[in-house]
């Protein structure tokens, strides 16, 4: 057995309620109810609306700051590499040796590189600390 509910409406609605209720197979607690059903469905979506814009303002927050701190480092580095180029000498044609120990760090640099990249935290002597 469904539980009993009183219910005082205004008489505008009490007259909209009675018309809608006279529609073969309507009734006035069918009509009250799917009311309230849709009324509390969109409540309880209203609220997860609510607290999705929370975190979503949130995480758009983080990854602002993500960006701008990714902006910085990459200004950074192209203000170091340009300083470096201008105060270092460019070397000798024919030193071959200085050349390929050039090529050798130059390796050994990418290859740090891509291993940090990978998520292996490596120290200056190649090292996983």
């Amino acid at each position: 057995m469904k539980p009993r509910h009183h219910l005082y409406l205004d008489d505008q609605l009490t007259a909209q309620l009675e018309v809608l209720a006279a529609a073969p197979g309507g009734s006035k607690s069918a009509i009250v109810a799917d009311a309230l059903r849709q009324y509390l469905s969109r409540h309880g979506a209203r609220d997860i609306d609510e607290a999705l814009r929370i975190r979503l303002d949130r995480l758009s927050r983080q990854l602002d700051r993500i960006e701008r701190d990714g902006q910085v480092l990459l200004e950074t580095l192209a203000l170091f590499v340009r300083y470096q180029l201008t105060v270092t000498a460019p070397m000798p044609e024919p030193d071959k040796a200085a050349r390929a120990v050039g090529q050798e760090r130059f390796q050994k640099f990418i290859d740090q590189v891509g291993r940090q990249m990978a998520g292996r935290r490596v120290d200056d002597a190649g090292e996983r600390p």
